[in-house]
């Protein structure tokens, strides 16, 4: 089979899985059907029925989405590797990493998964490029004995409307346009670096996929609201009931008997009465001595906002979400310490998460190391993703933690968590690290403070 031949077969596979990725879509943007309604009800309120979409499946993204932030890579696990790691904060800033990696990490929790892309520089001095894709343009497949990308696609239109498709593989790249029913080979890419440069960043994917007609193949991943879309089909229509219900029944109801149709005539003008006039706006009022009035009491609708509370405390269990996230509480749990019993789950869930997509990012970090020629520290075990803590801590108590490791000593007088490693935990960046490490260096060839220290050392008996 020719590479052109497996490049249409996964376009094939990419447009299987577009039925599932538009339904995903849809709740993500909030514009999903409308169901559990009676068809009748749909016929009767025609243009008024309006639904009401709690975007509940947006908010499951934006909760997960918060809590995995990349702070950078780290390459080796000593000081030699610093050029390395200034070279890969370098390639990633010019990528537009930070910015880039939440769209994929946001891609990837609303459709099941995102793509990124690595490639060799535009000019000899300018840095690899990485790119996130849509799994709406590209898809990959797995080597079925080692489980690593095996080869994958991607397809997309250009603004003149020529189509493009570029087929990835372990050791390479080919590129075609389509012109009329061929494709044309435009760009081919050749190198040794046994990684597909095609890399995916999946979420919650199984081990066996399924293959049924409109469903998603597992094995790709599935959305982090999948498991709330039944809930949220009822919720957004237990909400729309309710505004029915309020067009229906807010106001109260006026009945009158022994009326006649002249009644409902404006004396000015002879014309009948508008159905607005006759319901809220105007007081009735007759001649006939059999005419007798009244009213029907309101509607509360607070079973609805029973139903509605109830189906937010399901959804909130089904994604792991404190209580006090999604269960109209306009108070804040009393602590910091329940605020984090609270949230102990919402945190181990973003954690695996993090190792999950670990993987992904340091494939895209030892592939950006083979484009700049550095094979040595292209070793999976050498690259490590460095996340922000997903938890919520408050910062004095994070700081006493911390202060207390540094101020611990062994038995040869060494700090345990050494100063660096703790500026580090403490959320600086690697900039800022390195303005602090520059600042002590000057510090110490202060004489002042050498005196100063010398001083310290005499009055804690320190020779």
């Amino acid at each position: 089979m020719t590479e052109l031949d497996e490049a249409m077969r996964l376009s094939r596979l990419l447009a299987k899985e577009k039925k599932p990725l538009e339904k995903n879509d849809a709740y993500f943007e909030g514009e999903q059907p409308l169901r559990f309604i009676a068809p009748i009800l749909e016929r009767e309120l025609g243009y008024r029925l309006s639904p009401i979409v709690l975007n509940l499946a947006l908010f499951a993204v934006d909760v997960y989405d918060n809590r995995l932030d990349i702070e950078g890579f780290r390459i080796g696990s000593n000081r030699s590797n610093r050029e390395a790691d200034n070279d890969v904060e370098d390639v990633w800033q010019e990528n537009l990493g930070p910015f880039i990696h939440q769209q994929a990490h946001r891609e990837g929790l609303a459709l099941s998964r995102a793509y990124a892309m690595v490639g060799p520089a535009e000019n000899e001095d300018d840095a690899p490029v990485i790119t996130v894709e849509s799994p709406f343009d590209a898809i990959h497949e797995d080597d079925p004995r080692t489980k690593r990308v095996k080869h994958g696609v991607k397809r997309w239109t250009d603004l003149d409307k020529v189509q493009w498709m570029t087929y990835l593989h372990e050791n390479g790249s080919r590129t075609w346009r389509r012109k009329g029913r061929d494709w044309v080979e435009d760009e081919y890419d050749t190198h040794d670096f046994g990684v597909c440069s095609l890399v995916p960043l999946i979420n919650d994917a199984r081990v066996l996929g399924r293959s049924r007609p409109g469903k998603f193949d597992q094995r790709l991943g599935r959305s982090v609201f999948h498991p709330i879309i039944s809930p949220l089909d009822a919720l957004n229509k237990i909400a729309s009931d309710m505004m029915v219900s309020a067009e229906f029944h807010a106001l109260p109801r006026r009945w009158g008997t022994g009326l006649t149709e002249t009644d409902f005539v404006d004396e000015k003008t002879g014309e009948a009465l508008n159905t607005y006039s006759m319901i809220a706006g105007r007081m009735w009022g007759s001649s006939s001595e059999k005419a007798k009035f009244g009213q029907f009491p309101e509607a509360a609708l607070t079973n609805f906002h029973d139903t509605i509370k109830l189906l937010m405390q399901i959804i909130a269990m089904q994604l792991g979400l404190p209580s006090h996230y999604l269960l109209f509480q306009g108070d804040n749990p009393p602590s910091a310490d329940a605020i984090r019993s609270s949230e102990a789950q919402l945190v181990k869930r973003a954690e695996r998460k993090q190792r999950a997509l670990s993987a992904g990012w340091e494939t895209v970090q030892r592939l950006v190391l083979l484009e700049l020629g550095r094979d040595q520290e292209a070793k999976p075990s050498m690259i490590e993703t460095l996340w922000r803590d997903p938890s919520t801590p408050t910062i004095s108590q994070k700081a006493d933690a911390i202060v207390k490791l540094v101020q611990v000593k062994d038995n040869t007088g060494r700090s345990i968590l050494p100063i660096e490693q703790a500026r580090e935990d403490l959320g600086y960046t690697e900039q800022q690290q390195g303005r602090m490490a520059d600042w002590d260096e000057e510090a110490q060839r202060s004489p002042q403070v050498t005196d100063a220290m010398r001083t310290l050392q005499r009055a804690s008996g320190g020779q």
